[in-house]
């Protein structure tokens, strides 16, 4: 498909984030596109994967437009998704139609900060569409100047070196910042991809309602272990978290 046939295919659907690391309980070999097909069969209209490897394999099993992204040094490096051109290039080439970029206010390890990625994808595989994984409304707009096709608040609560500092504790969407980033990207060309707490079917619509061209599910549908913990902390009335 070209670009805009991928847009048009995004347009109220559902992607469904197909991620597993070996720390977690759920992992095993070939479960991510495991995941990606189950997607496929319940009618999900994207999937958003990590690491070339990942996307070689799904793309040889599964037939949906893919959101590539390379977490390298999370927990090490402020910039961690995607956080150079050549980690992009690659998802490009594993079969990546869009490309996740970390699009936040910090400074990759050339000094530069993360939003200058989007400019050299842009720039240097203008086929591909590219999605900004931003912090604050901010971000949006500055992802959105830069040319990004997409925007989502992945990075939310998120500080230096992928620590997270929002809310533990938080079944649903920061819904004041969605209406934010849409305001921010409005009349630019850029579209808001609602990403993050998004757990049940009626959360998904009220984002589509707020200007959200699509939602991005991952811990409801392919994190099993999160999905329980929800149920058993509010089970024991949050004394145990």
């Amino acid at each position: 498909m070209d670009k805009k046939a991928i847009i048009d295919s995004l347009k109220d659907g559902l992607i469904v984030s197909c991620q597993a690391v070996p720390s977690e309980p759920h992992y095993m070999p070939g479960v991510v596109p495991m995941f990606a097909r189950c997607a496929q069969w319940a009618g999900a209209a994207g999937l958003r994967i990590d690491t070339p490897d990942n996307v070689r394999e799904v793309k040889a099993q599964v037939d949906l437009p893919v959101i590539g992204l390379w977490k390298i040094d999370r927990g090490i490096k402020d910039v961690y998704i995607t956080p150079h051109f050549d980690a992009a290039r690659q998802l490009w080439e594993a079969g990546a139609e869009i490309i996740a970029i970390q699009a936040t206010n910090h400074r990759r390890d050339d000094g530069k900060l993360s939003y200058e990625t989007i400019t050299e994808v842009k720039e240097r595989i203008p086929q591909a569409l590219v999605f900004a994984d931003i912090a604050t409304a901010e971000d949006a707009k500055e992802a959105a100047a830069r040319g990004a096709d997409f925007v989502a608040p992945t990075m939310y609560g998120y500080v230096k070196a992928g620590t997270f500092t929002g809310p533990e504790i938080k079944d649903a969407p920061d819904y004041r910042l969605l209406r934010d980033i849409v305001d921010a990207v409005k009349g630019t060309g850029s579209m808001v991809i609602m990403e993050g707490k998004v757990a049940t079917p009626e959360i998904a619509i009220q984002c589509l309602y707020m200007g959200a061209h699509a939602v991005v599910v991952g811990n409801a549908i392919t994190r099993p272990h999160i999905t329980a913990k929800r149920f058993a902390r509010a089970l024991d009335r949050y004394h145990n978290e």
